[in-house]
């Protein structure tokens, strides 16, 4: 992370002092004529850099704002990323985007327990939200925010890059088109191990939980729209081998179920434990898929029954910016949804996961 900081001053450093325009090095896309997504990330860490960087190449959606609580962040942004300062913003300043024209969105990537309260407040400045997953810390924020944003008259959409991925959609539509026959069964595989024991994300305060709130929820949406099925039951069952690194709260490992109305049935793995585990399979009573990785940066690299997958891999976040661009000035509809709703329903399933684990029982999900 430090080395990741240093490296952005320096390229800010280099930018000031040779006094270069904005992007003259990026090879920047040029915009499309007609409406532009006019985007501020808030929470400016190695994600948002991701986002911002492959922003670079979209066509219909601008980066022009920033919010962070580290001042020297947002120096960096404005000379890596050409952003004027009266687009950036601290935690404090936030409320006053409400009188900024200039910006449409904001994008929300800070820990997960910070959505909920930023989300509302976004939405109550008038701008439109994107919110990284998971979206909340439970259901019960995650309608708190669906509400707050239908109330402002403004959009919440989340950050399911994989709702775009062209290897997915192919496999959504084969199992769409009857390709596949009737659904069976699914595997989802979401792991790794995970580094820093003091990061954020083993932080129960902050994040929710562990591996299930990070890399987990991969899966248990990718279940519902390989499936295409909402789930009506979950049994889990966990395992820690380190309760110093995964504190009271903080799940290493958790293997679930989830029944859906068909008959279909999930099997899951969710863990910071195991590395090179990022699989879907999908199998139908006439064929199956495999997507082996499934929901890694790229390439997504998958076969079917007919043979392998080829199309074209693009960068995730690029896609994913330009087409909720789309949803937000065009009112385009996605093949799968992006929509708070979306993000709810995921929010709903983590909580049973969880229940599942605490109390042994299958948990109803109707």
């Amino acid at each position: 992370m430090q080395s990741r900081r240093n490296f952005i001053h320096q390229v800010a450093a280099t930018a000031i002092s040779l006094q270069l325009l904005p992007f003259t090095s990026w090879g920047k896309v040029p915009i499309q004529d007609g409406p532009v997504l006019r985007v501020a990330i808030m929470g400016l860490g190695g994600y948002a850099t991701r986002v911002a960087d492959a922003m670079q190449q979209c066509k219909r959606a601008k980066l022009v704002g920033a919010i962070s609580g580290t001042p020297s962040k947002l120096t960096a942004w404005q000379a890596k990323y050409g952003i004027a300062e009266k687009n950036c913003y601290n935690y404090e300043s936030f409320k006053n985007i409400k009188n900024n024209p200039d910006i449409d969105v904001v994008y929300i990537t800070t820990p997960n327990a910070l959505h909920h309260s930023q989300v509302i407040a976004a939405a109550a400045a008038g701008k439109h939200v994107i919110c990284e997953k998971p979206m909340a810390l439970n259901a019960k924020e995650g309608a708190e925010m669906v509400a707050a944003c239908k109330k402002a008259g403004v959009q919440l959409l989340v950050g399911y890059r994989m709702h775009f991925e062209p290897k997915t959609l192919e496999v959504v539509r084969m199992r769409q088109d009857g390709e596949l026959g009737k659904i069976k069964f699914f595997e989802g595989l979401s792991g790794f191990v995970i580094g820093d024991p003091t990061q954020w994300r083993l932080n129960k305060a902050l994040a929710g939980g562990g591996a299930l709130m990070d890399i987990g929820i991969y899966s248990i949406n990718g279940a519902r729209y390989m499936v295409g099925e909402e789930p009506i039951w979950v049994t889990a069952q966990e395992t820690k081998n380190d309760p110093v690194k995964f504190k009271a709260g903080v799940d290493e490992t958790i293997q679930f179920q989830l029944g859906f109305p068909s008959g279909a049935v999930a099997s899951i793995l969710s863990t910071y434990s195991v590395n090179y585990l990022d699989r879907f399979y999908l199998v139908g009573e006439k064929g199956y898929a495999n997507l082996q990785p499934a929901t890694g940066y790229g390439p997504i690299k998958g076969y079917t029954n007919k043979g392998e997958l080829t199309q074209p891999h693009q960068t995730h976040q690029t896609v994913q910016m330009d087409e909720m661009a789309a949803i937000i000035l065009d009112g385009k509809k996605p093949i799968i949804p992006v929509d708070g709703e979306e993000g709810l329903r995921d929010l709903k399933i983590i909580d049973a996961i969880y229940e599942a684990v605490k109390t042994g029982k299958k948990i109803s999900l109707t």
